[in-house]
């Protein structure tokens, strides 16, 4: 019997091509967006993550209709540009509500579920931002840094309840998530220039990174493993990025980072 999946953010980019890898895999997929209509072939359900009464009762809906939820995903979510200094606490707490908090009301909807039945997995969509501290992203990698540290807490308290709970930080990925990141340009002037050469380097990279249909089918494989790590890092060269960042003295990762990005 195929598995059913919940997906946040399964309209686009990678989340729309893991909802695919999984169908494919015969997994029944209900994605959760704020977008009216959903892609042919995947269970839409209108929902904002931000608001946990709506994702409650879109977990009460699939629940209605298949009597059981074994997976989620939680794929939700965007990105902000901007030197600190001039990035609102207002726009920061935003980027917090979808990155973080998103993924919190979700889990708080689904953890009954999957105790209830005896077991689940979970999945929650970092980055290799996370380890990797970007400057002039800052907010972005603290709300990633956040999913981590959470994702390990929680898998340390659902495993008794066989829910098995991982994070997968992908790197460089060529999607529209580039052109939605909200940026903040305000004080280039007194930074030089900076900001706008390192948020353009990175949307450099994206637009050359990893296609999402090869970051959605690693996703999918991980949902569907019987077994899983805490966290994995999508890509070798990535990997080793993540490797040297943690073995490398916090002091000189960090200078390497800024002379490439700051």
């Amino acid at each position: 019997m195929g598995k059913i999946v919940l997906i946040t953010g399964g309209t686009s980019g990678i989340g729309k091509a893991t909802a695919l890898a999984l169908i494919k895999k015969g997994c029944t997929v209900y994605e959760l967006s704020r977008r009216e209509k959903g892609v042919e072939g995947i269970n839409h359900i209108c929902a904002d993550v931000t608001d946990e009464s709506a994702v409650k009762n879109a977990v009460d809906l699939i629940m209605q209709k298949e009597g059981r939820i074994d997976t989620a995903i939680n794929n939700a979510g965007f990105g902000i540009s901007g030197a600190v200094e001039f990035t609102s606490t207002e726009d920061a707490k935003k980027l917090f509500d979808v990155n973080f908090f998103g993924m919190v009301n979700v889990n708080r909807c689904v953890l009954p579920v999957m105790r209830k039945q005896g077991g689940g997995r979970i999945v929650n969509l970092s980055s290799v931002g996370a380890p990797v501290a970007l400057p002039f992203q800052a907010y972005y990698s603290a709300t990633k840094s956040a999913v981590n540290s959470y994702t390990l807490a929680l898998a340390n308290e659902v495993r008794p309840f066989g829910i098995t709970v991982c994070a997968v930080q992908p790197g460089d990925i060529s999607t529209g998530f580039t052109d939605a990141r909200d940026k903040i340009t305000e004080g280039d002037n007194i930074y030089e220039g900076r900001i706008e050469k390192s948020v353009s380097r990175m949307e450099n990279d994206e637009r050359n990174g990893m296609p999402p249909e090869a970051v959605g089918a690693f996703i999918a494989e991980k949902a569907l493993k019987k077994k899983v790590k805490p966290i994995y890092t999508v890509g070798f060269s990535y990997k080793a990025v993540v490797f040297l960042v943690r073995h490398l003295p916090v002091s000189l990762s960090n200078r390497i980072i800024g002379k490439i990005y700051a």
